[in-house]
């Protein structure tokens, strides 16, 4: 009885004898949601767009950042980098278009899945090969991201809140509300419905796949340099930063892989939730619950609700 009285009634108790680190936890589990959502973001896209999972939408967020940093250390300031960084992500969604995708329009889903596992690979290799593969500095200051904290008084002690936790959260938070407008209430967004139905309709009504594709993929590019800026400027920039993007997965399990407000809610279930778990539960079931909570959560609705709590069931008549 007194192990289960610590696994399961000791941390509500320390939540309501302390709530300001109750608050700290949720606060951090809430930055880190939200940049789940981001990079997963990513994924919904291109799934919504061509009907398949980009494997490779990880190490974008990898290549976008070290092209960023590997631009300034160049000599390059920092918002021409910028700019020339988004430039790369362009020419990116370009060459994925002419390269992968034009060639396999029509085939079965699991080609093109295979495809972007080359893609990804490609891209390490590359990345390797350009910009080395040391952690490098992200350039947060010459960015114009804050940098320090604010000290927020509760009862019974302080709240400390990063400032680029905040410019984070506030950045990630309009960009996935500005591509969920963009995507629903507009002509691409249409496009792109029809596009994920079935190609062969798509070409029949006059849409362009190949403009359709770019315009996805530079989005999704788009969303990854934005992430790698924001996990750079936190914890600085490696390949280490691959690890953290595959936390998409199990955020695209629970809110569904079709789904924008899915990819949101979906990554601040995960990110609230394992913070949780491992500050008050981790000394009770030992260390690393972060490392591995996510991936129960999505195990439990795949046995549960495969489809996510926002996706579409698919029903397939015989």
């Amino acid at each position: 009885m007194d192990l289960l009285y610590k696994i399961f009634l000791d941390p509500f108790v320390q939540m309501g004898t302390a709530p300001d680190l109750l608050v700290q936890t949720l606060w951090e589990g809430l930055v880190a949601g939200v940049l789940y959502s981001l990079i997963a973001l990513g994924f919904v896209l291109i799934f919504k767009a061509s009907g398949v999972f980009n494997f490779a939408q990880g190490i974008m967020v990898v290549f976008a950042a070290l092209t960023l940093v590997g631009l300034h250390e160049h000599g390059v300031p920092a918002y021409l980098a910028l700019a020339l960084t988004i430039l790369v992500m362009l020419g990116l969604a370009f060459a994925v278009e002419r390269l992968i995708l034009r060639p396999l329009v029509n085939q079965p889903d699991i080609i093109l899945f295979m495809a972007t596992f080359g893609l990804t690979y490609f891209l390490i290799g590359f990345g390797e090969l350009i910009f080395g593969g040391e952690t490098k500095i992200m350039i947060a200051n010459q960015l114009g991201l804050p940098r320090g904290a604010i000290d927020v008084k509760l009862a019974g002690g302080f709240v400390s809140i990063q400032k680029i936790d905040i410019a984070a959260a506030v950045i990630a938070s309009l960009m996935v509300a500005g591509l969920a407008i963009f995507f629903q209430r507009t002509r691409i967004g249409r496009a792109l419905r029809a596009v994920a139905d079935s190609h062969r309709a798509a070409l029949s009504v006059g849409i362009s796949l190949e403009q359709i594709w770019v315009i996805v993929w530079f989005a999704a590019g788009l969303v990854a340099l934005t992430t790698g800026i924001m996990w750079g400027a936190r914890s600085d920039v490696s390949f280490a930063l691959d690890v953290i993007a595959l936390k998409a997965l199990p955020v695209l399990i629970l809110g569904g892989l079709t789904s924008i407000p899915g990819a949101i809610v979906g990554g601040l279930i995960i990110g609230i939730g394992e913070k949780l778990g491992e500050f008050y539960w981790g000394p009770l079931m030992g260390s690393g619950i972060e490392s591995w909570f996510a991936y129960v959560i999505a195990l439990i609705f795949l046995l549960f609700r495969p489809q996510g709590l926002f996706g579409e069931r698919i029903i397939e008549r015989i």
